[in-house]
């Protein structure tokens, strides 16, 4: 599969559900779920880099490791970050507690957002910004949202023109279930470790 984009994990979470553990380090099937995702997001980024607050936490991975511009504005503060240092115009973001990407459904994300602002999974569950490919060109937008206190992610669809990639085409990575996993708290651990 060939590069097609930056991709930024965004990592600068509380972790307050999960008494404010690290979540990207959690061993899902043997591996922490930031390695999963690095060997995932390889077969179709080549500037991958992490938004978190403390580079020494990812010494080991040897990836550039950026704190949020806009301090203390949860994801949407990441994604604008990400937007800003990236190197390519489409760009990968993914929250750091999903285990289970695929690397299919991330280059159709990046293939559907040319011509567009982006472009996320949108299923019965609704949009899913964390799983998602922002084009650089947004990155005005996503600040005027920030300084205005407009903080909900799902919500950038109200600015932004984003195509979707429904539930019925995402099902050809696999199972929604699976590739929308995400460890919030010590239930979704277990049941995730549960589930294998």
């Amino acid at each position: 599969m060939v590069a097609l984009a930056s991709a930024a994990i965004l990592a600068g979470g509380k972790a307050r559900r999960l008494g404010g553990r690290d979540k990207s380090r959690l061993v899902i099937e043997g591996r922490p779920i930031i390695v999963r995702q690095l060997e995932v997001l390889q077969r179709v980024a080549h500037d991958i880099f992490i938004v978190g607050p403390r580079a020494d936490l990812y010494a080991d991975l040897g990836l550039p490791v950026y704190a949020d511009l806009v301090p203390d504005r949860g994801a949407l503060g990441g994604l604008y970050t990400a937007l800003e240092v990236a190197r390519d115009d489409a760009v990968l973001a993914v929250a750091c507690d999903l285990p289970f990407l695929d690397a299919g459904l991330l280059a159709r994300l990046v293939e559907r957002s040319a011509g567009h602002d982006g472009a996320w999974m949108a299923t019965g569950r609704g949009a899913e910004p964390l799983i998602a490919c922002y084009r650089r060109s947004t990155r005005t937008r996503v600040l005027d949202r920030l300084r205005a206190g407009a903080l909900k992610v799902a919500d950038l669809g109200t600015t932004l023109e984003m195509a979707a990639v429904g539930a019925e085409e995402a099902a050809e990575f696999g199972p929604l279930d699976r590739l929308l996993a995400n460890v919030n708290t010590p239930e979704d651990f277990a049941r995730i470790e549960s589930s294998r």
